[in-house]
């Protein structure tokens, strides 16, 4: 049964996503810029294949579809690397930790603990979308 939210606890969760998009930003970013994937040649990763990750995510409401997804990927190409090192882990790990520990203290300081499942999944589509970005601009710099 869903509960409805009060007005001010809304504001307040929007208020720490909105406060989280920093650090959603400099995590994606560092995932594109240091972990391993291919950036040239015909294993490439290209905006289309992370747009789709990012469409997956707007199609959902579960964190784990997200990541069954990015297996998915991992197992059918190697545009997402393979390994620890990988992008394609790192987002797991991004996911798993980072995304889910600021969703944690949202909820927390807006007294909604229920919404967290949505904090976390809004998360999650805001890093991915960052990333589709930062991997267009990447991309385009390897591009001249």
């Amino acid at each position: 049964m869903n509960k409805t939210i009060s007005p001010e606890h809304e504001l307040e969760i929007q208020r720490g996503i909105r406060q989280a998009e920093d650090a959603l930003v400099i995590a994606v970013e560092d995932a594109l810029n240091t972990c391993e994937y291919p950036t040239s040649g015909r294993d490439k990763l290209e905006e289309s294949q992370f747009r789709n990750l990012v469409r997956v995510a707007d199609s959902t409401e579960s964190p784990e579809v997200v990541k069954n997804f990015i297996r998915y990927q991992v197992g059918r190409e190697r545009k997402w690397g393979r390994g620890e090192k990988s992008l394609a882990e790192r987002i797991i790990q991004d996911i798993d930790s980072r995304l889910n520990t600021s969703a944690q203290e949202i909820v927390k300081a807006a007294q909604e603990t229920d919404e967290k499942k949505r904090v976390w999944m809004e998360l999650i589509r805001r890093y991915l979308g960052y990333g589709a970005r930062h991997l267009r601009y990447l991309n385009s710099n390897s591009e001249g």
